[in-house]
């Protein structure tokens, strides 16, 4: 791998990155979810309960298009609406922990097969490929944040 050339390795990370996707677009249709609902579902799992607006700002869909997002995984017994506990007027999305069990049950063989590929690797080595995670993940909304503006630019230009 050290011998590759900057374009081939450029070529293995696309690979990467379309084979994380493919197994997104995957897993939400094994759970009889849309791209969209799968992402908002992993969020509320990984970050507690969310307003409908958290939701909608995390995601990048409207208002609206968040509001039927989540009556969605609602009517699919995915996440559940309850009252904000430190502010009654507010009401949270949380996920049900059936639904997570579910979700786990489709992941289990990605887990699996990373697991394994992460054994190849030291204790240090594994370090290395954590922090670089914990790195990218940030640097992957901030440019999906940066598309979204430069879209939403263009359309306004447009118009």
């Amino acid at each position: 791998m050290a011998s590759e050339s900057p374009q081939e390795r450029h070529v293995v990370f696309r690979r990467y990155l379309d084979a994380v996707g493919l197994h997104g677009m995957a897993g939400a249709e094994a759970a009889g979810l849309h791209a969209s609902e799968w992402y908002a579902l992993s969020l509320i799992s990984l970050e507690g309960p969310l307003t409908s607006g958290e939701l909608s700002a995390r995601t990048g869909l409207t208002t609206g298009a968040t509001t039927r997002l989540v009556d969605r995984l609602e009517r699919a017994g995915y996440v559940r609406r309850v009252a904000d506990p430190a502010d009654r007027r507010k009401v949270l999305i949380e996920p049900v922990a059936d639904a997570l069990s579910r979700i786990g049950d489709v992941v289990a063989p990605a887990r699996r097969r990373l697991a394994e590929v992460l054994a190849h690797y030291s204790p240090q080595e594994q370090d290395v490929l954590f922090d670089y995670f914990a790195r990218a993940a940030p640097a992957y909304r901030e440019a999906t944040r940066e598309i979204r503006e430069a879209t939403a630019r263009a359309r306004k230009a447009g118009e």
